[in-house]
């Protein structure tokens, strides 16, 4: 709103309405609001939640510090929730797909994470929504963002074509191109009608970024079995169901992190750190062409709704921090998975993500891995067996030695140790996943 506002004042040539232009104006003013919304309205929202008695219920797992936890506030993924959503609609372009794709998504998954500790808290039952409920909810949103993603016509990348190359994907109408300040072509995908000549094109296309190779990109279409109108189909096809997953791992990937103190939201302020600097790099064409990396027309907004979230998060660590004043509950963790696949989706990242959130690909893996080894043993033996002592893996370190496959570490390390290591492996995710724009 206040973007839009100085953009309306600048005409009238009132000092520092400029202002407002420059990205990285934004994102200061838009992370440091929201971090201020955070921990002024937390401790409000907070005395509500004590208030109204809205505590966690804590099962007894023999894990250490546990118990006295009972009875600490949850749901406090409101807190996070109107910290982001606040501070997006005052600095960002809300005219910008981007932006109101994140805004959706947020707005979603937030209710969806509702509903979830609604159940839990006020009708006490400690399972929540069905996962199967949780799930169809996670996958229409990635349905939506997919389907958005393929047709609207301002959801493009800037594609560089060398002499007697083709384009690779749909060139936009002229309107859409010319904005962007490109030559606007018009010829139906995989039709060979391209003009052979050197320049640039701003197409719909299926191509990603993947690390380790020359150019950095990878194109979804090479997994499809067909070539010509049912190759294009086919290609979108496997984009979709790509957004859907990676969107749906994210979320449910975040929600298993959140089990400490401080660990999922520490984890995915560096993760939607990463992200921000990204979507900036990617959205300016000049820095793109430096990295020579994938130059995305409009993804500067992201990189200012990214700000807003990475200040929400710090905000709420204010709280959420050992000992925890307050638990963010799926509230909150399902809809910063959500953001963070959602914004990896959009600047075309979602291949690094099982680096950048390694934290969380490894916390959802150990759980998949302690399902499967249970199941199989207890067919093959009759007794159930454990890779690790508990899941998901944040727990194997806070439990005591007990017959599992992996023992390492016999006694129980605090709360705040593991935390804090987690965040470490965290920031050398994140560098070595910046790093890699400059490995091919």
């Amino acid at each position: 709103m206040l973007y839009h506002l100085f953009d309306y004042l600048k005409d009238f040539n009132i000092p520092g309405a400029g202002l407002m232009q420059y990205l990285s104006f934004r994102a200061i003013f838009a992370s440091v609001t929201s971090l201020l919304i955070a921990v002024f309205i937390g401790k409000r929202i907070i005395r509500w939640l004590q208030k109204k008695q809205i505590g966690e219920e804590i099962r007894d797992l023999g894990l250490e510090g546990q118990m006295q936890k009972k009875g600490t506030p949850t749901m406090g993924g409101i807190i996070i929730l109107l910290a982001i959503l606040i501070a997006a609609l005052l600095f960002c372009d809300l005219t910008n797909i981007y932006t109101i794709l994140l805004i959706i998504s947020t707005v979603w998954f937030g209710f969806l994470g509702f509903a979830d500790d609604f159940i839990k808290v006020f009708r006490h039952n400690k399972e929540g929504m069905s996962e199967r409920s949780k799930l169809i909810g996670q996958v229409i949103m990635g349905l939506v963002i997919g389907v958005t993603v393929c047709f609207n016509e301002h959801i493009v990348i800037r594609e560089e074509l060398q002499a007697g190359e083709e384009s690779s994907g749909v060139v936009v109408s002229a309107g859409t191109a010319a904005s962007a300040g490109n030559t606007a072509r018009l010829e139906y995908p995989d039709t060979g009608q391209s003009p052979k000549q050197k320049g640039h094109d701003v197409v719909k296309s299926t191509k990603t970024t993947i690390p380790f190779v020359k150019n950095h990109e990878f194109d979804y279409k090479w997994l499809s079995p067909f070539k010509g109108k049912w190759g294009w189909y086919c290609k979108w096809g496997i984009y979709v169901l790509m957004i859907v997953l990676v969107i749906t791992a994210c979320s449910n990937g975040t929600n298993l992190t959140d089990g400490m103190d401080g660990l999922a939201t520490g984890t995915s302020a560096i993760v939607g750190v990463v992200l921000g600097i990204f979507a900036w790099l990617s959205g300016n064409i000049i820095n793109a062409d430096y990295l020579n990396i994938m130059y995305i027309p409009g993804t500067g907004e992201i990189a200012v709704f990214m700000a807003a979230f990475v200040g929400a998060l710090v905000g709420f660590l204010w709280y959420n921090a050992f000992p925890a004043q307050v638990f963010m509950g799926d509230t909150g963790s399902l809809a910063i998975g959500g953001i963070i696949g959602v914004c990896a989706i959009l600047i075309r990242k979602e291949l690094l993500l099982p680096i950048l959130c390694g934290v969380f690909f490894v916390e959802s893996l150990s759980v998949i891995i302690q399902r499967f080894y249970f199941k199989y043993t207890k067919r093959k033996y009759g007794t159930g067996r454990r890779v690790f002592k508990m899941t998901p893996l944040h727990h194997h370190f806070q439990k005591e030695g007990i017959p599992a496959v992996i023992t390492s570490p016999a006694k129980a390390l605090p709360e705040a140790k593991i935390v804090t290591r987690f965040w470490i492996i965290g920031i050398i995710l994140a560098v070595l996943t910046i790093a890699l724009l400059k490995i091919r």
